[in-house]
């Protein structure tokens, strides 16, 4: 599993800075005897963007969507067919910025909400082709075996939510949660590999904005 990368479509963008787009992303959340599991769906491998790559629910704001957690629902019922009534039941969990040395970018609040009652998750067929309910660890170990590709920022989300033993203590932890903006930044080694840098890592703040 190999986190140090950018996700598939994420080009690098020597020109100026895109200015990222607002989206928004939900992590359903279902219990199950084993833990906590997530919905996953697989986008289009024909995409552009992340194609084949296994993400949480989620997409750009529209102008009708209010706000992101409007957008949140929408994209849910869109990709997965799973209507959520209430939102007010989303939890907002974190706020993510797409590197400035990519070219396509967005400003995600990822929300975490429990399944509705008897949920099944239904894809378009057409952006999502496939969709899954594993327990954070699990979809991990399945990346780690190559067997399903995530994007770093899934990654990092599953790596949380697997400290997790209920759908309740997520969802209480989430409202308890300060949000900071996370904005990662790429840098290329000596062999020009890209690797990410999170905030606080070694290199983040001399990492210029140009892979260098």
């Amino acid at each position: 599993m190999d986190v140090d990368r950018p996700g598939p479509g994420e080009e690098l963008n020597t020109g100026e800075v895109t200015v990222p787009r607002v989206a928004a992303s939900v992590i359903v959340l279902r219990d199950s005897d084993a833990g906590p599991e997530v919905l996953l769906v697989q986008r289009n491998p024909d995409a552009r963007f992340m194609g084949g790559a296994w993400v949480f629910p989620g997409g750009a704001v529209h102008d009708d969507d209010g706000d992101p957690a409007g957008t949140a629902v929408r994209e849910l019922e869109e990709e997965a067919g799973i209507r959520m009534e209430d939102r007010s039941a989303l939890v907002a969990w974190s706020r993510w910025i797409t590197p400035a040395q990519v070219k396509i970018r967005f400003d995600t609040w990822f929300y975490v909400a429990r399944a509705p009652e008897g949920a099944e998750a239904t894809v378009d067929g057409e952006e999502c082709v496939d969709a899954t309910w594993l327990r954070p660890q699990e979809a991990l170990d399945a990346s780690g075996r190559d067997e399903l590709l995530l994007v770093f920022p899934t990654i990092r989300h599953l790596q949380e939510l697997a400290m997790f033993e209920t759908v309740e203590s997520t969802l209480e932890f989430g409202s308890e949660r300060r949000i900071q903006p996370i904005e990662p930044r790429v840098v290329l080694d000596q062999g020009g590999v890209a690797r990410v840098l999170l905030p606080g890592e070694d290199g983040y703040e001399a990492a210029a904005r140009e892979p260098a």
